[in-house]
């Protein structure tokens, strides 16, 4: 009996590792770095560092052929301090906790140096969305929302959309929620159809926000974005809407990709007839009048920006040797390695974090959020012009911090984030 009890106490899970994952180490590793710049309190440091909240949900879907399908989906709220949380949901294969729970964290500290009144929150179904028809998708969210019901809520945790996730999938997830709460309950989710109580503006809002801040760093460096070349990985809603704002204003995006593959043209692709041809077939494949590249092979190409708008982890210690920017702005969510930007930082190229780059979505979901409590709508350009006005102090914020600690500005946006939690949490003490 003692060897068995010897053996269970052996398996146990040591703190942390319930989040496990090579995505949780990159965000804690840069927790880390800024709290150590920061020498934040070891107490604030057991705060804020794990997740405070997390759900994992096992449930059955039927499929059109009868089959029932098992699904695992995911839940994790990582500071309630800051009010209610917020974070998008999604679908893919290799969604898990780990993986959710470092994009919770990461959306603390993006809420937090936009001055958003959120925590950060994330989820999702591990399932493969392709394989899957229009009416099993709408069985699996209407489910996934229902198996939330006891963690989220309009003023509790507010999903939104994500990779495999959009308006539809909201409309669903919405009125499942309405349906059990009795009434109409437009706020509980944003990123929702503009008639459902969405906003004008938010589909397009992480893409244009990347252009935002890739146009203060520009001013600040002194580089002319309007004679810059630019590389983009990622054509889906948030590289494709950067790379059509960039063309707009006279950028030359010299390469473009999808998970299919990648084009370049160093003379500068024309978006629009691009953005046809994607429309038309679903694919870059086949795009007439450019080199046809790997879907990482866009980040090599030689250019000032360099835009990944993919997955996580696509800047490794493999490729970031090979970099030929002067400038990488992460439009995606931890597209670059700590190791690699070590790299980077060496070669002197700067890198734009993901807290500050890709935080228009969020920040436009707040807007949306706003309205659907006050029930009054703001018009395209209101939207667009605050969600310039919050990008722009936000990227004053970073500066001012690097200047003041002497670090990157990965470190100083973090590092402004974290205080800004760090002392809500020291005012709100300790409950009981």
């Amino acid at each position: 009996m003692a060897t068995d009890v010897q053996a269970q106490e052996g398996d146990q899970v040591g703190p942390g590792d319930e989040w496990g994952s090579e995505l949780y180490r990159i965000a804690s590793n840069q927790f880390d770095r800024a709290g150590a710049l920061l020498e934040l309190e070891p107490e604030f440091v057991t705060r804020l560092s794990q997740p405070r909240r997390a759900l994992v949900v096992n449930f059955p879907v039927r499929r059109d052929s009868g089959e029932v399908l098992g699904l695992t989906g995911y839940r994790v709220q990582h500071t309630l301090t800051m009010g209610p949380t917020k974070g998008g949901f999604r679908y893919g294969a290799d969604v898990s906790l780990g993986e959710c729970a470092a994009l919770a964290m990461w959306m603390t500290w993006k809420c937090a140096l936009l001055g958003l009144p959120y925590g950060g929150a994330k989820g999702g179904v591990r399932c493969t969305p392709s394989t899957l028809s229009a009416g099993e998708l709408e069985r699996l969210t209407r489910r996934y929302a229902a198996e939330l019901i006891p963690v989220i809520g309009p003023d509790r945790d507010i999903p939104a959309p994500d990779m495999g996730t959009g308006e539809r999938e909201m409309a669903w997830f919405m009125d499942t929620y309405s349906q059990m709460m009795g009434h109409s309950v437009f706020e509980i989710v944003t990123g929702k159809p503009v008639v459902l109580g969405g906003t004008t503006g938010r589909r397009e809002a992480t893409g244009l926000g990347v252009v935002y801040v890739t146009e203060a760093v520009c001013e600040r460096i002194g580089l002319d974005i309007r004679e810059a070349r630019v590389a983009i990985q990622g054509f889906g809603n948030v590289g494709a809407v950067a790379a059509a704002e960039l063309y707009a204003i006279g950028a030359r995006v010299v390469a473009v990709s999808d998970a299919t593959g990648g084009i370049v043209d160093q003379d500068g692709l024309d978006i629009p007839a691009v953005a046809r041809w994607v429309a038309d077939h679903g694919t870059l494949v086949g795009y007439p009048e450019a080199e046809h590249v790997g879907p990482a092979d866009v980040l090599e190409v030689p250019c000032e920006i360099v835009i990944p708008a993919a997955r996580e982890q696509q800047v490794t210690v493999e490729n970031a040797p090979r970099l030929r920017c002067e400038l990488v702005v992460e439009a995606a969510n931890g597209p670059t390695t700590p190791e690699a930007e070590t790299i980077l930082r060496e070669r002197g190229i700067l890198v734009v974090p993901d807290v500050l780059a890709n935080a228009g979505g969020v920040t436009v979901s707040y807007f949306e959020w706003v309205q659907d409590h006050q029930r009054y709508t703001w018009d395209e350009l209101d939207i667009q012009e605050r969600l310039r006005r919050q990008l722009r102090a936000a990227f004053g914020r970073v500066t001012d911090a690097a200047d003041r600690l002497a670090c990157d500005w990965r470190l100083a946006a973090l590092s402004v984030a974290i205080e800004r939690v760090a002392l809500a949490a020291q005012m709100r003490g300790i409950y009981p």
